[in-house]
Parts: structure tokens; C-alpha cells; sequence
């Protein structure tokens, strides 16, 4: 596998998501809320975390156990899509509690736990920065 145009775009859209997640927490926590700080950062996590996820079902290695192409990762594309969609559904409602909840959960899950099984040495991330960047594989 190869550096394509898709999966730098999702490495792209992945890598922005994880760092602008815990910025758009961070604007409705503490004793300064910032509304206008937490909401343009949401949607720009938002717009990441979608990017990332769409531009993830196009992405196939055949190496790993699959079927047609799709790894076990993959089956968290829906799982993400059906989060956020859960959150902004509660945020209509008004139910901020169920929106702030999901969302960390999201973050949580979608970024750094999926973030982390990216970077197994078997996966292409995983041989690019344990093999070729760091020399360790």
C-alpha cells in the first residue's frame, strides 16, 4: 500500500480531528464559556471526523483478514456517523447534557482509540511510523 490521494486526505482530516477535538472541549469547560469558539471549533471537528470517516470506506488493504477489502476498522464508519448524529439530535432537543456526553465519547472513541489501532504495526500507519520513520520494526 501506498500513499494515495485518499488516504492522505484522511490522514489529513484524522490527525486535524484529533487535535481540534480537545479545543472545542475545552471552550464550554472551565469558568469562561465560549460559545462562539466551542461552536466554530465543533464544526470544524465535525466537518474532520465526517472526512475522515467517508474517505475511510474507500480506503481497502488486502493484506489484513477483510472481506472485499474492508478491515474490522471499518465497521467503525457507521458507528461514528450514527454518533454524530446522536449528538446534534440531542443538541436539537436541547438535552446539552446527552450532546456534551456523546461528544467526548465520540472524541474518545473515534479519535484516539481508533487513532491508536491505526498505528499497530501491521497497518500501513503502523509500518510507516514504526518501521520507516523510527527505524523500531
Amino acid at each position: 500500500m501506498h500513499l494515495t490521494p485518499v488516504i492522505a486526505i484522511h490522514l489529513a482530516a484524522a490527525l486535524s480531528a484529533v487535535v481540534l477535538g480537545p479545543f472545542a472541549l475545552w471552550a464550554r469547560l472551565g469558568r469562561i464559556v465560549r460559545p462562539r469558539w466551542h461552536r466554530a471549533l465543533g464544526y470544524a471537528w465535525t466537518t474532520c471526523i465526517v472526512a475522515a470517516a467517508v474517505s475511510a470506506m474507500f480506503i481497502r488493504d488486502e493484506r489484513l483478514p477483510n472481506i472485499a477489502g474492508f478491515t474490522p476498522i471499518h465497521l467503525l464508519v457507521p458507528v461514528t456517523l450514527l454518533a454524530l448524529y446522536r449528538a446534534f439530535a440531542a443538541l436539537a432537543r436541547a438535552d446539552i447534557v446527552t450532546h456534551r456526553r456523546s461528544m467526548q465519547r465520540l472524541y474518545i472513541f473515534a479519535c484516539l482509540l481508533t487513532g491508536s489501532l491505526t498505528l499497530l504495526p501491521e497497518r500501513y500507519l503502523g509500518q510507516l511510523v514504526w518501521g520507516d520513520w523510527l527505524g523500531w520494526l
